[in-house]
């Protein structure tokens, strides 16, 4: 018996010896694990990386006297053998309030220092979004201060970069491409898609990223990482799970959201899941009294009412219910190579276009009794290969083979209508990547790779009668010729060169081949055209200069081209495109190309003072552009039962755009921070009569100061938000129109007013794994439109949110 008392007292002494050299490593504020912190001790040429619960051996590095603890984004720490057996091997990090040092990937699909690239990256990283609470992915974009954000609709959010938006500007996940074959120009909601609790980082590329991500990065490319699967570096099986439920009041929202991950050293697996139901956003109470919605229609079978809304703060129709999944299963068979296989799939409601829904008629009687986009799916399977291996020809290689199917519709009856007509798309996309990396000796590294895209469309329409006794449909036009393909093929060369010790070039080359075929039904479109082809092709290029003056001072130039090739919405959309317009297809359109450059500087003083500026300028020759047409030698048709004037996608002479971005980070201590942001631009484009107007996605003014308090458990977020004004000579004509979309200057013309909105936000972690965040947006209550959008923005809203792991 003492035998076996003994044995176990000597194993149990082992343990406790084996655990007390596993070093544990946090975060010193929310004491969450940290995993990929390098432990470094030279003498030993040891090197290791912490897992997913901040654990790393250091048992083979016993006495030594020099030991670095280093993460990206946080102070590093110079500690000996006996200083962390003194700390009990539990150490916690501070993070950095300022950094050059950040790690980006979609400038070269490869993660890279921030401060070794030249073209403008911003990142947001999960710790800014986790205190904004942001309740869609538009949203999160917005949070960087420096994409302007366009609503038509509270379901929807189209991101604006340096003048551009829509479809020339990509959305990536995980390296995939989303844009696709009819995405439109526009405003669009796709990026909505994307669950904001799923993203673990977003990136925004500003200026052409076509080198690398090919047609549509005109603008920018906005990247966003979902979280990944986790390996456990030992016997043990890794599990976290994470939860969350929000309300705010503006608009009743409520929100539940659960994601949880196991993982062994070959197996791993990660899941995620939100719900969030969102009611009628209300309005603030200080502002023009233009953007009330004093009365609303009431749809009845017997007749439509004109109903007097009783809160004209109320945005009645605005209301929509989304639901996100995504799974993620890895497999790791050895240390070299990983899979991981992801589905991702996101779901609405009917979402209300509330811009249509307030649209008047010249009798100032409301237009549409429903306007509705219909339930938006958006499915993703993919599969992705990694592989760490050194061979002559790459050193680390990534396959990515994806499947996404994209279901959108649209409902629309007027008022006091018998019938309406539903128009529903679906997008079969297909692609496959492939990526390498070569470091071809110290100071020179290769990227390179190839990637094929193919869209398939279908298209339906039908009119349907309002009638209890009959709800027989016949069939309409459609918006696209079903069964119309695109396809996409590219090549890329990219290099990244150390040619000075404090000087970096990179360039890179692509060349993109772009085939469409459209197939128009005689019996469903009343058009002359009956096939669309284009073949078409496209090299653009990118260079650039890093300048590293001093280690915390850098100047960099970027010149760049990109290009967007017509798609199926561009070339053979037949659709009410605007009130008392109708677009029809041109089979003549060619792709247009967009040739910028950017100058920046960033200066880093210690951990005080951080002053980041670019410069930009963009020209855009061959514009795609909304004009008017004329068709089978007309130049109006009747279209739905209203006779519209024809207009149709047409390639203008020229656009151009430039401005500035600024942007200031000052640490007065170690817990209060101030950030500022300001943006700039002005962009012209050339009109048939060969004068100029303002370019249509050109936003106003913008910027933002931010306070950051954080202080043993708690942090606050103090900002003011200010948005300047587009007079009505510097709005565009294309927007001179939308009458119902903005407020009326002193002569009674529409205009885009300045608005300034301040906001709190706060989080309080109450043990390591609970934590409560409350906020409150536009205190003030002002009552705003951003410019170009549909929908007043929220009043007074407050937020509160609880989030438990385990």
């Amino acid at each position: 018996m003492k035998f076996k008392a003994s044995a176990f007292l000597l194993f149990s002494l082992s343990i406790s010896q084996l655990w007390a050299q596993t070093l544990i490593i946090s975060d010193d504020f929310d004491k969450q694990a940290l995993e990929y912190v390098s432990v470094i001790a030279p003498q030993f040429e040891f090197i290791g990386y912490s897992d997913a619960k901040g654990r790393v051996d250091i048992s083979s590095i016993n006495g030594a006297d020099s030991i670095i603890i280093h993460f990206v984004g946080y102070k590093d720490l110079h500690l000996s053998f006996d200083s962390l057996d003194s700390l009990d091997f539990r150490i916690e990090m501070s993070a950095k309030h300022l950094a050059l040092e950040e790690i980006v990937v979609s400038a070269s699909r490869w993660q890279e220092n921030a401060s070794d690239v030249s073209m403008k990256v911003t990142g947001i990283p999960q710790r800014k979004i986790a205190i904004q609470n942001p309740q869609t992915s538009a949203d999160i974009v917005g949070l960087s201060g420096e994409v302007y954000i366009q609503k038509s609709q509270q379901g929807g959010g189209s991101p604006m970069i340096r003048g551009f938006a829509a479809n020339r500007v990509l959305i990536a996940v995980d390296g995939i491409r989303m844009n696709n074959a009819i995405f439109r120009s526009g405003n669009l909601q796709n990026i909505i898609n994307i669950d904001p609790f799923s993203i673990s980082q977003a990136e925004v590329i500003f200026g052409p990223g076509s080198t690398l991500f090919g047609s549509d990065a005109i603008g920018g490319v906005m990247n966003f990482h979902t979280i990944q699967p986790l390996y456990s570096k030992d016997t043990s099986t890794f599990k976290d799970a994470n939860s969350l439920i929000r309300y705010s009041s503006a608009s009743n929202e409520n929100t539940a959201h659960l994601d949880f991950r196991m993982g062994s050293k070959a197996f791993a697996s990660a899941t995620s899941f939100s719900f969030s139901r969102f009611g009628d956003l209300e309005m603030g109470s200080r502002g023009p009294d233009f953007y009330l919605r004093n009365d609303y229609i009431q749809e009845s079978f017997a007749e439509d009412r004109i109903i007097e809304n009783s809160n004209p703060e109320k945005q009645i129709g605005t209301g929509y219910s989304q639901y996100n999944l995504m799974q993620k299963i890895g497999f790791k068979p050895n240390e070299k190579m990983d899979l991981t296989y992801a589905f991702q799939y996101s779901g609405t409601s009917d979402i209300p276009r509330y811009d249509r829904l307030t649209q008047r008629d010249e009798n100032d009687t409301l237009v549409y009794a429903r306007w509705d986009y219909g339930p938006q799916n958006w499915m993703l399977h993919s599969l992705t290969a990694n592989l760490n291996k050194k061979t002559s020809f790459y050193d680390d290689f990534r396959a990515i083979l994806a499947f996404q199917r994209f279901e959108e519709s649209r409902e629309t009856r007027r008022f006091r209508s018998g019938i309406g007509t539903v128009n529903a798309e679906a997008v079969n996309a297909y692609s496959a990547n492939l990526d390498f990396k070569k470091q071809a000796d110290a100071k020179n590294e290769f990227f390179y790779g190839l990637e094929m895209l193919y869209n398939s469309i279908a298209s339906e329409a039908s009119i349907y009668r309002r009638d209890p006794n009959d709800s027989s449909s016949i069939a309409n036009s459609t918006r696209y010729p079903d069964g119309s393909n695109w396809l996409s093929a590219g090549a890329y060369l990219s290099v990244k060169s150390e040619i000075m010790d404090n000087l970096i070039l990179h360039g890179g080359l692509r060349f993109n081949q772009i085939v469409l075929n459209a197939d128009f039904d005689s019996a469903n479109f009343l058009v002359p055209v009956r096939t669309i082809n284009l073949n078409t092709s496209a090299i653009t290029g990118s260079a650039g200069l890093n300048y590293k003056l001093e280690e915390d001072l850098i100047l960099t130039l970027n010149l760049s081209s990109g290009f967007r090739a017509p798609n199926i919405d561009d070339i053979a959309k037949v659709f009410d495109s605007e009130p008392g317009a109708v677009l029809v297809p041109n089979p003549d359109l060619k792709s247009e190309y967009a040739y910028s450059a950017d100058i920046g500087f960033r200066k880093y003083f210690e951990d005080a003072f951080f002053f980041k500026a670019n410069a930009f300028y963009t020209l855009l020759e061959n514009a795609m552009v909304r004009r008017d047409y004329v068709f089978n030698g007309q130049d109006s048709l009747l279209f739905q039962g209203e006779l519209s004037r024809v207009q149709a996608i047409q390639n203008a002479a020229s656009a151009y755009v430039y401005g500035f971005q600024i942007g200031m980070d000052i640490n007065f201590t170690s817990w209060l921070t101030l950030e500022l942001k300001y943006n700039w631009q002005k962009g012209q484009e050339e009109l048939d009569d060969g004068s100029t107007s303002s370019m249509r996605h050109v936003a106003p003014e913008f910027g933002a100061a931010q306070i950051n308090f954080k202080r043993a458990k708690f942090e606050a977020l103090a900002s003011l938000i200010y948005n300047g004004e587009i007079v009505y000579n510097d709005l565009a004509v294309s927007e001179r129109a939308k009458e119902n979309l903005y407020t009326k200057d002193a002569l009674g013309r529409p205009f885009s007013s300045s608005w300034i909105t301040l906001n709190l936000k706060t989080g309080y972690h109450v043990s390591d794994h609970t934590s409560i965040r409350f906020g409150i947006e536009n205190i003030t209550d002002q009552r705003y439109r951003p410019y170009s959008s549909g929908i007043a923005a929220a009043g007074r809203n407050f937020i509160g949110s609880l989030a438990v792991s385990f």
